[in-house]
């Protein structure tokens, strides 16, 4: 048990961002299917709703449990949503294009009764490789051990 402790505390941060990934990777699937299946919208329309649905959650978690960002102050937040979502875009601009393409391409066959769905899990998996790298030496780039009430925390927050 000991050995799992010290594996999690290490490989921490890796561990809580593949879980929140996964999580923002079904919402971005259900939004995906729901447009799809239940409103009837073409796969376009869909994956960008379902992108923007993804990247808002996504932040979130990201901000608090994977790389435990605690400031509120309006200057920081500012920054490091505009980097979050600016990274995101980029991301997202290669999501939005990848999915369509691959369904054009072939790779449009139906899962779980969704169209085009194998191109979704395949984008997927590369976007979410490129949001860590992205979330790790861009956006949160402060040390990953800070705390609430952190006093080194605080004083990176004011910079």
């Amino acid at each position: 048990m000991e050995t799992i402790k010290k594996l999690f505390r290490k490989y921490r941060e890796l561990i809580v961002y593949f879980i929140t990934g996964v999580l923002t990777t079904l919402v971005n699937w259900v939004v995906y299917a729901l447009c799809v299946q239940t409103i009837g919208w073409s796969v376009a329309v869909s994956n960008a709703l379902a992108w923007i649905a993804a990247v808002v959650f996504a932040y979130i978690t990201n901000k608090l449990w994977v790389f435990q960002s605690y400031s509120w102050k309006p200057g920081f937040i500012l920054r490091e949503a505009l980097l979050f979502v600016s990274s995101r875009i980029l991301t997202g601009i290669f999501e939005i294009a990848a999915v369509p393409l691959l369904v054009r391409l072939g790779l449009s066959q139906p899962f779980f009764g969704v169209k085009g769905m194998w191109a979704k899990i395949l984008v997927s998996v590369i976007v979410m490789v490129l949001n860590y790298v992205f979330s790790k030496l861009i956006v949160f780039r402060t040390k990953k051990d800070k705390k609430p009430g952190d006093q080194a925390g605080a004083l990176r927050d004011r910079q």
